[in-house]
């Protein structure tokens, strides 16, 4: 009885794990795909530098000393704005002279027209006469002169030391700053120099591959451990060191540090690959399998994947090795 009891017992879970089996059983895919040889771009993997498109010094219109130092290196600075102040004492001193020979002639001119006044009184009574009221208008009129003339001395000496202001050229970043507040410095001298018109990568390229570089092209960036795709923007004629400088223009290119090295890769060429679908390929254990279709039954075939490869849209993965030119695939 007991045996008759095991038997029905082993039969059961013989039938539930054939049912399990019959129910995860892979159904044979029926789409396929025959290889064949495919042309791929050649990359070449080469390191570009941040490079801001503008390199314009702020230079001091007039030499002095620093007085007033606004900015430092990283900081974002607009067209025409303040960075910086030169004080030349020589125009203090002169601005303070100015006036004083002004305070001069003002009273000059109040002494002037007060004997203008009473030579018209004396003219008026007869007791002097008209060519003394001349020389005393004449008196009135070249002290009011002198002063119009020391006014606009003033103003262009006050001029000069308002031109004492080093405004930033253009807007962009502040990528050097040479001199350091108190720094005598001479008129035309740098202060700062100010990184604008936006950011590009720099690239220096075997001239080797000079032929191959053509404006325009799809340029790979590896950017923040991601990659994404730039535009070969300018290749300049003039070889340097035996390289080809040529700029690649990327819209999420990350201008925190100028001059920082990113990974880049240039088309130079074509070349034949064996590509399969993305989806054909399966992993398991570490391992990378393809579906072939064999003598009439679908095998999985140990594969070396390589690069992968976009297309109309569509992935696709190259084999390295495991597959050969016209074999059938079995595409799930």
């Amino acid at each position: 009885m007991r045996i008759a009891i095991l038997t029905a017992a082993h039969a059961a879970a013989a039938l539930t794990l054939a049912a399990g089996l019959v129910a995860t059983s892979p159904v044979l895919a029926t789409d396929t795909s025959t290889l064949g040889m495919q042309t791929v771009p050649e990359w070449k993997a080469v390191y570009g530098r941040v490079e801001a498109r503008d390199l314009v010094p702020a230079r001091a219109r007039i030499g002095g000393t620093v007085v007033e130092l606004l900015v430092s290196e990283g900081d974002t600075v607009a067209a025409g704005q303040r960075i910086a102040m030169v004080q030349d004492d020589k125009l203090v001193f002169q601005v303070a002279a100015i006036d004083a020979q002004l305070g001069v002639l003002d009273a000059q001119l109040s002494r002037a027209e007060a004997e203008l006044s009473r030579g018209r009184s004396l003219v008026e009574r007869g007791v002097s006469t008209a060519q003394r009221l001349e020389q005393l208008q004449t008196d009135v009129e070249v002290t009011r002169n002198q002063i119009v003339a020391t006014q606009a001395q003033l103003s262009v000496v006050v001029q000069q030391g308002e031109e004492g202001a080093v405004l930033a050229p253009v807007s962009g970043v502040v990528l050097g700053v040479p001199v350091t507040r108190d720094t005598v410095i001479m008129a035309g001298e740098a202060v700062a120099t100010v990184g604008g018109g936006g950011f590009f990568l720099r690239l220096a390229i075997p001239e080797r591959h000079a032929d191959a570089l053509k404006e325009g092209a799809e340029i790979r960036v590896s950017a923040s451990g991601a990659e994404a795709m730039g535009r070969l923007a300018k290749v300049y004629p003039r070889i340097q060191n035996g390289r080809v400088v040529a700029d690649v223009e990327f819209e999420r290119l990350d201008t925190t540090f100028v001059d920082a090295r990113v990974l880049v890769e240039v088309p130079i060429g074509t070349r034949p690959a064996l590509l399969v679908p993305r989806s054909a390929l399966t992993t398991r254990s570490g391992l990378d399998f393809v579906r072939v279709r064999q003598d009439g039954r679908d095998v999985e075939r140990a594969v070396v994947p390589g690069e992968t490869v976009r297309r109309d849209g569509a992935l696709f993965v190259e084999i390295l090795t495991g597959l050969a030119a016209g074999e059938t695939i079995v595409v799930p």
